[in-house]
C-alpha cells in the first residue's frame, strides 16, 4: 500500500468534549494488537505527509493508528497555542479517552508518537493518562519542553533527531538524560529537522515501527 492509498484509505472520526470538536483519522489493520495515536507540532495537522508516511509503515507492521488535530481551526490560528504544551497535551488525553471509549479499541495497548512541540505533549500526556500509555516516539521533537515531568515518564521512550539538525539535538540530549524510564536515542545521519532528506524519514518509520512492535506488539516484517 502506497502512502495515497493509505490516506484514502483512513476512516474519518470526531472526538468531541464539552465543546472541542477535533477531527481524525483512524485505520486499524486485521489482528491489531496496539495503537499508535500521532501528537503533530509547529501547526501541522491530521493531514501531515510525513506523519501519514510514519502511520503507514505502523499499519502495515499491524499496528492500528490516530492522526488528529490538536487544535480547533480558530484556536490555529493563534501561533501561541502551538508552543502552548499544556493545552497540546489535554487534547491528546481526549483522544486517549476517546479512543478508550471505542468498544473495537479500547484493549489495544497504547502508545505515542509525537512531532516537533508534540514531543512534549506525548510525554505530559503519558504522565497524566489515566490509560496505560505503552511507549512513546518523538521525531525531531522538543522534549525539553516537558522538563517538568521527564523524570516521571514510564512508558519507554524513543529519541530520534537529525544529525543535522543542530541546537535541537543538545535540548533532545538533555531531556534524555532526564529521562528515567526504559529509553532509546537515534541520530539519523544527515537529517535535518524535518528529515527531508532522501531516506531519512523512512529510517524514521522503520525505527519507529520496531520499537512499538517491540512495545505494543504487531506483525514483525
Amino acid at each position: 500500500m502506497n502512502l495515497e492509498e493509505f490516506m484514502q484509505g483512513q476512516d474519518e472520526i470526531l472526538i468531541r468534549y464539552d465543546g472541542v470538536i477535533l477531527p481524525g483519522r483512524l485505520a486499524v489493520p486485521e489482528g491489531a494488537k496496539g495503537i499508535v495515536l500521532f501528537a503533530h507540532g509547529s501547526g501541522s495537522s491530521r493531514l501531515s505527509r510525513r506523519n501519514n508516511y510514519v502511520a503507514s509503515v505502523l499499519h502495515e507492521a499491524g499496528i492500528a493508528t490516530l492522526l488528529f488535530d490538536l487544535l480547533m481551526e480558530p484556536e490555529a490560528q493563534d501561533r501561541r497555542n502551538v508552543f502552548d504544551i499544556d493545552l497540546l497535551a489535554s487534547r491528546l488525553l481526549l483522544a486517549t479517552r476517546w479512543v478508550s471509549l471505542q468498544p473495537a479499541l479500547k484493549f489495544l495497548a497504547m502508545g505515542y508518537f509525537g512531532a516537533s512541540t508534540g514531543s512534549a505533549a506525548a510525554l505530559k500526556a503519558s504522565v497524566a493518562s489515566p490509560v496505560p500509555i505503552r511507549a512513546i516516539v518523538s521525531r525531531g521533537g522538543r522534549p525539553d519542553m516537558a522538563a517538568d515531568v521527564l523524570d516521571r515518564v514510564t512508558a519507554p521512550t524513543l529519541i530520534i533527531v537529525g544529525g543535522n539538525d543542530y541546537g535541537v539535538i543538545e535540548l533532545n540530549e538533555a531531556a534524555y538524560r532526564a529521562l528515567r524510564c526504559e529509553k532509546a536515542f537515534e541520530i539519523v545521519p544527515g537529517a535535518t529537522h524535518l528529515f527531508e532528506e532522501p531516506g531519512t524519514l523512512e529510517r524514521v518509520a522503520e525505527l519507529a515501527r520496531d520499537w512499538f512492535v517491540k512495545y505494543l506488539g504487531g506483525i514483525e516484517n
